[in-house]
């Protein structure tokens, strides 16, 4: 069994507590995670810039950050990661691209989760492959098709 604990730390968080649990929980069971201990932390754009700042060196804020936080030196192999999402960007976005700032949020939850499962989004090929395993783990979870429902930037 996982454990997975969500916290807000930011008052403009869209989805609820449980539909947020489901997902990560789907997510685990699609690739065989068992034992894990999986955060997910939800803030704004301030809290965001400042852990983009202080752990990546990048200024400004950003959708998901994510962090495996396993001890490497204990036998068991136990799995901690830490997804955290920004819960005012979620809402500016789905504004802007049409869906519900829930469907954003969860985006950003699978994205971060899946980056610590090994998926990368640095070259085209591996992007696409991310992203529409993004997509279909969304669907399957009930917000339908977000990543690639997107429009173009302007």
């Amino acid at each position: 069994m996982n454990t997975i604990q969500i916290t807000r730390q930011s008052q403009d968080a869209p989805a609820d507590d449980a539909q947020l649990e489901a997902l990560v929980r789907s997510i685990c069971e699609r690739f065989g995670l068992v034992g894990a201990t999986i955060g997910v932390g939800i803030v704004d754009d301030a809290q965001m810039a400042e852990l983009n700042r202080r752990f990546l060196n990048h200024e400004g804020t950003t959708d998901c950050l994510s962090f495996d936080l396993s001890d490497t030196e204990t036998p068991d192999g136990l799995r901690v990661f830490e997804v955290v999402v920004n819960a005012q960007m979620a809402g500016r976005e789905a504004a802007r691209r049409g869906h519900s700032p829930q469907a954003e949020l969860a985006l950003y939850v699978t994205h971060g989760l899946l980056h610590q499962l090994g998926f990368d989004d640095a070259v085209p090929e591996q992007a696409q492959t991310m992203h529409r395993t993004e997509d279909e783990i969304l669907q399957h979870a009930g917000f339908g098709v977000v990543y690639n429902s997107r429009p173009e930037s302007p």
